[in-house]
């Protein structure tokens, strides 16, 4: 992902200010609140964030558990890509750092422009999405059998 990043972040014909721009962020600072209207997504150029989601156990109980960490070169928020859309998790800073905050819609204005950008672009972003699909699996593989086993199901199949 990065060499079509930096592609771009050099082309006059994706301005810095307007299509994009660099945001500094310090430990705790929340950089995107689940449920929030985005149409920006984000690549970590140093740093570390945490993705988290909030998840009812109760009538009046929730939790807040740390999906992934992610650092430099990484990208979220890329459900933002083609238009506006509802942030599906928190972001909050685990240190200082600093991202690429770019502007969905642009970008894809961009990458319909210049398909090599584009190709090499969707091409990353595939690999990383699959990537996450993969860890997602073998999550619901482990509460699947942490729950067979808890409940002593197990011994019964």
């Amino acid at each position: 992902m990065k060499i079509s990043i930096e592609e771009m972040l050099n082309d006059a014909e994706f301005p810095e200010g307007i299509a994009w721009n660099r945001r500094c962020f310090h430990a705790n600072e929340i950089i995107v609140r689940e449920g929030e209207v985005g149409r920006t997504l984000f690549i970590v150029e140093e740093g570390i964030v945490r993705v988290t989601i909030q998840v009812q156990v109760g009538a009046q109980k929730n939790l807040k558990p740390g999906i992934s960490d992610l650092g430099k070169d990484d990208i979220f928020g890329e459900v933002c890509l083609y238009k506006s859309h509802v942030r599906n998790a928190t972001v909050t800073a685990v240190t200082d750092g600093r991202l690429l905050e770019v502007d969905g819609e642009r970008l894809s204005i961009y990458l319909d422009a210049h398909p090599i950008q584009g190709y090499l672009f969707y091409k990353s972003l595939f690999e990383v999405l699959l990537e996450r699909v993969n860890c997602g699996n073998h999550r619901i593989e482990y509460l699947l059998a942490w729950g067979l086993k808890v409940h002593d199901i197990a011994k019964h199949l």
